[in-house]
């Protein structure tokens, strides 16, 4: 059986030489503390020792434990000379498996088998460097051997680089619910709510599960070009999966077919493969998109619930719904636009608008921190420090009329960066018409650092919507 690995023991000098190392530096602070040195310098050798750590895995030296790692499915074994109390250390399982005997073949799968050594170096120094490929392989083997900081420090590095676009998000959502990790499964599905555009334009979204698929159907806060992008992208995930026609017809209902023209709801259905085949289960969700684009909204919802979700806008990225705004050095000074937005999305209402005027402010202190003065005199109390503002962000109706009734504005604010044509979301703010500003905006962002994650090219990337929402005005008996 062919094997590849570490060299065998060798002498017992690189362990002494780290003992005794330590030694000197224990000594060197008692020393300290005995001459009276309560603010002495600090002698921190910490490094040294990590190196000595690295030579004693990789060396062998003085080693009592044999790992044999086999690949499973394949003949190819790993050996790793290793040590019992480090292994302890980190790990229970490691601790019972190696205390009546010194040698352990461990079976792994061929991703977990590959990244080993990595495991292992960690447990010897803490540290490890990870590739995408590696997150999931590297998470299961700190699960199955109970090293819980290595597993924290993966699911950090998984959610961190969904935030940067360039984590797996499919494939780390199903490793997560199979897991049991909550809190990475739950930054799964923001980060693939937030960049459904994406996703479905990629490979990833053929490998969607059914349950993921109807996760994300129900939420309001996906983040795509219109209602036709999402059935276009379902369609497509139909076609690729086939699942059986109970699952077809649940997906179908999930679309908002009051959200969808009624010009592109008629092409739907003299072309659409997926309506030609399951129609009859979506009829009654069509008729009622006409009668709703038919009517005006105040008359529809004298005799209609409008307060269901299909009658709620997603976060669309047409211009009927928003802008882009882009905002080059924001750390600089106040900015200002305006855009125009459709009334609502009905029919009805398809060549009115309502104008919003935006202000940006990068370091707007609220009334409260503003400076004030004492006396007529003009003693002024200590100003307000500017590092005790934060940026914000208030959006206005331009003007107030009759136009509105029966409908309030849900606004939102997309951050993030355009890549290869497309807007990858990474934060997303909602305020209501209550309020005209997004309390928490850019809460935490520094602006003045250049390497932010918040800024792409020293330049804040937004996307500003906003979002009608009806309300019934009259209920009919039942």
């Amino acid at each position: 059986m062919p094997r590849r690995g570490y060299s065998k023991p060798g002498s017992w000098g690189s362990f002494w030489a780290m003992l005794t190392l330590v030694g000197l530096v224990t000594r060197a602070a008692q020393r300290a503390d005995v001459g009276g040195e309560a603010a002495g310098t600090s002698i921190n050798h910490s490094q040294v020792v990590l190196q000595r750590l690295q030579e004693l895995l990789r060396q062998g030296n003085a080693s009592d434990v044999v790992l044999r790692v086999q690949a499973a499915g394949t003949d190819e074994v790993r050996v790793f000379h290793a040590h019992r109390l480090l292994l302890g250390l980190h790990s229970e399982l490691f601790r019972e498996l190696l205390s009546n005997q010194s040698e352990a073949v461990l079976q792994e799968p061929r991703d977990c088998a590959a990244v080993f050594d990595k495991f292992i170096r960690y447990l010897y120094c803490g540290e490890l460097t990870v590739l995408l490929t590696q997150a999931i392989p590297l998470h299961r083997l700190a699960t199955k051997y109970g090293v819980a900081s290595l597993q924290r420090g993966v699911a950090d590095y998984m959610r961190a680089h969904l935030a940067g676009g360039a984590g797996p998000a499919v494939g780390w959502y199903h490793y997560a619910v199979g897991t049991g990790d909550e809190a990475l499964r739950e930054s799964c599905l923001q980060f693939l709510a937030w960049n459904l555009s994406a996703v479905a334009a990629s490979a990833e979204w053929g490998a969607v599960s059914p349950e993921l698929l109807w996760q994300l159907l129900q939420r309001s806060d996906l983040v795509l070009q219109d209602e036709l992008e999402l059935f276009h992208a379902l369609e497509a995930w139909l076609g690729r999966a086939r699942p059986p026609p109970a699952v077809a017809e649940r997906a179908l209902r999930a679309i908002r077919y009051p959200m969808i023209p009624p010009a592109q709801l008629f092409q739907l259905q003299a072309r659409s493969a997926a309506l030609a085949r399951h129609g009859p289960a979506v009829a009654d969700l069509l008729l009622q998109a006409y009668q709703f684009h038919a009517a005006s909204p105040l008359h529809y919802a004298k005799f209609f619930d409008v307060n269901g979700s299909a009658f709620l806008p997603r976060n669309y990225l047409a211009p009927a719904w928003g802008a882009p705004w882009v905002i080059n050095n924001p750390a600089r000074d106040d900015r200002s636009t305006s855009f125009q937005t459709q009334l609502g999305p009905s029919g009805h209402d398809a060549g009115r608008r309502v104008t919003w005027n935006v202000l940006f402010s990068p370091r707007w202190l609220p009334v409260s921190l503003r400076p004030v003065y004492a006396d007529a005199a003009g003693t002024a109390l200590p100003a307000a420090r500017p590092e005790d503002g934060r940026p914000r962000l208030v959006v206005t109706p331009a003007s107030s009329g009759g136009d509105a009734a029966g409908v309030s504005f849900q606004k939102t604010v997309l951050v993030g960066a355009r890549q290869q044509g497309r807007l990858l979301v990474r934060h997303a703010y909602s305020f209501h018409q209550s309020s005209e500003e997004a309390g928490d905006f850019l809460a935490h962002a520094d602006l003045q650092r250049r390497n932010s994650e918040y800024l792409v090219e020293n330049a804040l990337h937004l996307h500003l919507i906003v979002k009608p929402v009806y309300h019934t005005l009259i209920r009919t008996p039942k």
